[in-house]
């Protein structure tokens, strides 16, 4: 069985595609590298922040679904999203720009022996920059060249996805059997999980909750978190492998940007195994990836119908001076 070699992207879901945009492009100083809609919803944005190249492991994608309510935390819900930062003197600058903006945050916290902050965005989505300053493992991506975080400091990746479950045994069990991951280290309630080269791009944290209420779905929170394969044929064994496993699953998806397997692991969590490519850049050059709406060939012929339902956003950036903010 192939490895899962780390975290592919996070996927959440926002209350303003527009407020979104704003956030991960001018405060966090993530790239977007595609505007789309989803798949399955086509009156719905799709919106991809990543590092300069759109690169596997570096992205947090977004939903805004119409009308959904703003959703609760809890446990039994994939409940906070990393990103891996250069340095520990990279989050003293975060603290800083954080500050300016109004960016509620924890301070910097070691946890696992990494220096970490924690921090939330205007929908309560949980977030957390962690520090690769004597990490070892899978490599993270290029910081976005043109953005206005100066790029010693700048997100590069994304880090360990944590979880809350109340059925610790059983996930562990999941995770360890059907998944392959192992587990590391502990801290109180708080397990690492680890997969691949491990490192701060390949680690899953798990929280044994059983006092929390179930989390619920809606703006705000976490929809799914997908994990790397190489190819086509290792997403083939994994299919097999999870059916085999006894897991219900969506079998092969084909996303244009990369291809997809889909299973529900456990109650309120839902995995995606997500091929490294074939990637963003297959249809907008990297001058200018995610200016205009992109659609999948399947939906392209939609795309009059589908731009009645989207309200435009702008998102050129290409051709405007973003200066570096050192603070």
């Amino acid at each position: 069985m192939n490895e899962l070699r780390g975290i592919h992207h996070v996927t959440a879901i926002t209350s303003s595609a527009e407020k979104n945009y704003e956030f991960f492009t001018y405060v966090l100083g993530m790239r977007l590298v595609k505007k789309t809609v989803n798949q399955d919803d086509i009156r719905t944005y799709h919106l991809f922040f990543a590092d300069d190249k759109g690169s596997a492991g570096t992205d947090m994608t977004f939903f805004d679904f119409p009308g959904i309510p703003k959703g609760t935390h809890g446990t039994d819900e994939i409940y906070k999203t990393a990103f891996r930062v250069p340095t520990d003197a990279a989050l003293d600058y975060w603290v800083k720009r954080f500050d300016k903006y109004d960016v509620k945050h924890s301070g910097i916290k070691e946890l696992f022996g990494k220096k970490t902050i924690s921090f939330v965005d205007f929908d309560d989505q949980q977030y957390m920059l962690v520090s690769d300053e004597f990490n070892k493992g899978v490599a993270s991506g290029t910081p976005w060249q043109d953005g206005p975080v100066p790029l010693e400091f700048a997100i590069t990746g994304l880090g360990p996805i944590h979880l809350r479950i109340s059925r610790f045994d059983y996930f562990k069990e999941v995770l360890e059997k059907v998944m392959h991951m192992k587990e590391i280290a502990h801290e109180g309630s708080l397990h690492l999980f680890e997969m691949g080269e491990g490192g701060n791009g390949a680690q899953v944290i798990v929280e044994d909750n059983k006092v929390l209420p179930a989390g619920r779905q809606g703006f705000g929170t976490v929809h799914h978190a997908a994990f790397r394969v190489a190819d086509t044929s290792v997403l083939y064994e994994w299919i097999e492998h999870m059916k085999a496993a006894g897991f219900g699953t969506s079998g092969y998806v084909d996303r244009f940007f990369f291809e997809s397997l889909y299973a529900r692991v456990a109650p309120g969590i839902l995995f995606e195994w997500a091929t490294d490519g074939p990637g963003f850049m297959g249809d907008e050059p990297y001058e200018t990836l995610g200016e205009k709406l992109s659609l999948p060939p399947f939906l392209e012929p939609k795309r009059e119908q589908i731009e009645k339902f989207v309200r435009p956003i702008d998102t050129v950036r290409s051709t405007r001076k973003i200066e570096k903010e050192y603070l």
